[in-house]
């Protein structure tokens, strides 16, 4: 065929759309409509440029590859990885993974419609925080509970509920930056609370509490440091002097543990953090925490602590501006529930899961992969090396967690480099995030589960059999 010929034989947009009406349905016509302009502007250009054989055959496929083109809308921007870090809690991979129980939760939850805000019992609506509060309450030992869409809102909502227009204590060792640049003093100054530093950096005593007290302070605020750590010569006041001194001058005791946790670290051979019920029984009044961190929950921030600061926070106009949908309010119920039998959590929870895993475990796991590479002789050389994780999302930030790794590694860059095997990783179906360091990239075990192991296997043949390059 000649060029004009060629032009003739470009249907016209209608045409095609026509053609493509459940595409339309499913798409949306807009989106569709889209790819038909491109796809012919495509073939017009081929045209133009003398490819006429190409422009033939480009023709004769045009509504296959439009149908091709449409189906990568399925591809979702948000899609599960592998987390071969080592880090538990990786902030920038979504912090702790959620286990099947509360994925289970999740889609009972959004099934189709669901009792969020109606009381099946009478009949009337009810509150969406009937769902979780009870639980909430029974695995902290608080008076009443809530929780909104993370904790630096939760901090928000405690404080602006609480102590707007009022004076705030806090030590100055506590005035910490929580994440993304969102800092105690921004926050303290969103909610309309007044920052009072009182001690130093490095030694705040309960006297200096005292001394600052005044006719218009509001609370004091006690911040868990929990993403780093002063050394040496320190000293702080804890939550039972805190609490002591707020009774004796009718003043709230507020606690913000950020990571929080509901069991003892040190059985998962972690260091100690506080236990949100130990700082409950040790007078706070109201405890705020992540539900997304040492928890092992979606993201969220939980409030425990006395009714009547409950009840405030919850009837504040800003509760229903940072309330949970029903997604998260469904993980996070199967997520307290777990917390109801002790010996059976570590095997519900996957953040406790993976921390229980043996370091014979971890080091036959990488010796599985390592083996399966050299019977594939798959280029480059893969040893199991003994390689150590991180709790991550600002818990435990001087912890070590023991464990094995696979390092990769090649002789020879023009068969293939450390930093384009990393890259090829992240474009697998499933993509797999490692890590470099001394010249290899590193597949650490503590985060990869059995059933991810084995298809790290299948994804690794897929790489270098030319699926992935």
């Amino acid at each position: 065929m000649n060029r004009n010929e060629l032009f003739r034989k470009i249907p016209g947009i209608d045409t095609l759309l026509q053609e493509l009406k459940e595409e339309c349905r499913i798409y949306g016509t807009g989106r569709v409509r889209d790819v038909v302009q491109n796809s012919c502007a495509a073939v017009r250009q081929l045209i133009q440029e003398g490819e006429t054989e190409q422009a033939e055959e480009s023709l004769k496929s045009l509504e296959k590859d439009i149908k091709l083109s449409c189906r990568e809308f399925k591809i979702l921007p948000v899609k599960r990885v592998i987390n071969a870090t080592g880090i538990l809690l990786h902030t920038n991979l979504g912090r702790a993974p959620l286990g099947e129980r509360q994925r289970m939760a999740v889609l009972e939850g959004i099934a189709g419609y669901s009792n969020l805000e109606f009381n099946l019992e009478n009949g009337k609506r009810g509150s969406r925080s009937r769902h979780f509060r009870e639980i909430l309450s029974k695995v902290t030992g608080a008076e009443d509970g809530i929780a909104v869409n993370n904790n630096a809102a939760a901090l928000l909502l405690v404080l602006t509920s609480l102590v707007k227009g009022k004076e705030v204590l806090v030590s100055r060792g506590e005035l910490v930056e929580i994440g993304g640049h969102f800092r105690i003093p921004d926050v303290m100054e969103q909610s309309g609370g007044i920052l009072r530093e009182v001690g130093t950096t490095n030694k705040t005593r309960i006297s200096d509490y005292e001394k600052a007290i005044g006719e218009n302070t509001g609370a004091i605020l006690k911040v868990h440091t929990s993403n780093y750590r002063i050394m040496g010569f320190t000293e702080e006041a804890d939550v039972s002097e805190l609490s002591e001194l707020g009774e004796k001058y009718g003043i709230p005791v507020l606690a913000d543990l950020g990571s929080g946790a509901l069991v003892d670290f040190e059985k998962y051979g972690l260091g100690c953090e506080p236990c949100v019920r130990d700082v409950l029984n040790a007078g706070a009044d109201v405890v705020c925490f992540s539900g997304d961190k040492l928890l092992g929950g979606p993201q969220s921030g939980i409030i425990v602590g006395k009714q009547e600061y409950i009840k405030k926070m919850e009837e504040h106009p800003l509760m229903r501006a940072l309330r949970l949908d029903k997604m998260v309010i469904s993980a996070l119920s199967a997520t307290l529930e777990a917390y109801m039998d002790e010996k059976s959590v570590s095997s519900q929870i996957p953040l406790l899961f993976m921390l229980r895993r043996s370091q014979k475990e971890l080091k036959a796991q990488a010796q599985m992969i390592s083996d399966f590479w050299q019977k594939k002789k798959f280029p480059g050389k893969c040893e199991v090396m003994e390689a150590s994780g991180k709790a991550g999302g600002g818990s435990f930030p001087l912890e070590e967690i023991p464990g094995y790794a696979v390092a990769v590694s090649f002789d020879d860059e023009r068969e293939m480099s450390c930093e384009e095997f990393k890259r090829r990783l992240r474009f697998l179906k499933v993509p797999v995030i490692a890590y470099g360091k001394e010249e290899k990239i590193w597949l650490n075990m503590r985060t990869v589960s059995e059933e991810e192991a084995r298809l790290l296997t299948e994804e690794l043949e897929d790489l270098f059999s030319g699926g992935c390059l």
